[in-house]
């Protein structure tokens, strides 16, 4: 694992939304509780996830991975899923070097990403 604290994963429910929070350095080796959480989350119907990566202090592929994995999922059965910070500069370098910014509906933190209308239903 890089320099950095182990990673963590917790989740609860805010305003009728899943929140996924993700803390410390995520990598290949951790990645697989984010997934967890967010089949979870899936699989638990809310009308939108949130995944707060305001706490993460590294992130490779592999989160982005299990981002994209899940937000395919997500859209797949109509479900709103945010990503929110506000990022560090690893998570901001890893949208920005990929190009894959533009495949999430980002918000600049967790009450900002509760209030944002889902563009499929305007709620």
């Amino acid at each position: 694992m890089p320099d950095g604290s182990a990673a963590t994963v917790t989740h609860g429910v805010a305003q009728d939304a899943f929140v996924v929070r993700v803390g410390g350095a995520v990598d290949h080796e951790s990645a697989f509780r984010l997934e967890e959480a967010l089949s979870l989350a899936h699989r638990a119907g809310p009308e939108r996830t949130v995944v707060d990566l305001s706490e993460t202090d590294f992130a490779d592929s592999s989160i982005l991975h299990v981002l994209l994995e899940a937000q395919r999922a997500h859209r797949a059965c109509g479900t709103f899923m945010v990503v929110c910070g506000p990022f560090g500069d690893i998570v901001r370098r890893l949208f920005d070097v990929t190009g894959t910014e533009g495949f999430f509906v980002l918000a600049d933190s967790v009450g900002a990403a509760l209030e944002l209308p889902d563009p499929a239903t305007g709620r």
